[in-house]
């Protein structure tokens, strides 16, 4: 890839030149497939980095300055992407985990127990949807779609420290309901 003939591609893919990307893609494409293979923990995931990368060539090509060297910002982007990506699978790992332990539930529960669990569970869902929409955005994107607080306050458009705000009053209105709901369970003797 030599720099002077990306330059005017950039410039026109930029301006939305549909052309302009796929030749931007096809100059770089061998590069990126490289890079991120070498750096990719799971080869596997290879493909779906490479779509994550020009996705994101496409959304911040605007914050590329044309006195720096493409390359050396193209490696950078492409970096941060197999960086998130790990990031991300490291997380869905954990989440994978949890939810193997909340299902895999010892066999010697009793049928009523069981029904508990899974009621408790069904209560907790129900409870999140009385959250205001603000806090339940956040539940939603944090937990079930797995982005950090930074990636929320982006796709919110709103402050980091609101998200974080958000994030707290959510968790504290859950822990509420939830603990008012259980004394309520056991104080009426309820099997759910």
């Amino acid at each position: 890839m030599n720099e002077m003939d990306i330059k005017p591609w950039l410039i026109r893919m930029n301006q939305g030149d549909e052309e302009a990307f796929q030749t931007v893609y096809h100059l770089t494409r061998d590069k990126a497939y490289g890079l991120i293979y070498y750096l990719a923990p799971n080869k596997h995931d290879v493909p779906d980095i490479m779509s994550e990368v020009y996705i994101e060539l496409f959304k911040s090509l605007d914050k590329y300055q044309q006195e720096q060297k493409f390359g050396s910002w193209f490696n950078g982007l492409i970096i941060r992407q197999v960086r998130n990506w790990n990031r991300k699978s490291w997380r869905r790992f954990r989440i994978i985990e949890k939810m193997k332990g909340m299902i895999s539930e010892p066999p010697q529960l009793a049928i009523e127990d069981r029904i508990s669990i899974f009621s408790d569970r069904l209560e907790l869902i129900s409870m999140l949807e009385t959250l205001p929409l603000k806090l339940r955005e956040v539940v939603v994107l944090r937990y079930y779609q797995d982005c950090t607080l930074e990636e929320i306050a982006h796709l919110l458009e709103i402050p980091l420290g609101t998200v974080k705000s958000r994030h707290h009053h959510a968790l504290k209105r859950l822990r509420h309901m939830y603990s008012e709901w259980d004394h309520r369970k056991e104080r009426d003797g309820y099997v759910y």
